[in-house]
């Protein structure tokens, strides 16, 4: 695994209960070119498991299906790498 700035921001921002691509855009500042292959990524080295919201919950609020991630077991891990390569890292909009 390559431990980079982006891939840091995202698992630090899962962890910090951030679930959902848009929303980890807002809070990372990364871009979607970044954040969605990334999010792929993680999930095909099981570092994340993703799961489509139902879809009437969507439809409910007006706006597309989302996909909810949260990390593994191997994803704490792989976190615990990220901040002691990173250990300043600072989410934008950390929820506190």
């Amino acid at each position: 695994m390559n431990v980079t700035y982006s891939l840091a921001l995202t698992l630090d921002a899962l962890a910090a209960g951030y679930s959902y691509g848009f929303e980890l855009m807002d809070v990372t500042g990364l871009p979607s070119g970044t954040v969605y292959p990334l999010l792929r990524r993680l999930e095909r080295q099981q570092l994340v498991v993703g799961k489509f919201e139902r879809e009437s919950t969507a439809r409910s609020e007006g706006r597309p299906t989302r996909r909810y991630y949260k990390l593994t077991a191997a994803g704490r891990t792989a976190l615990a790498k990220c901040r002691a390569r990173f250990p300043r890292i600072v989410l934008v909009g950390a929820r506190g």
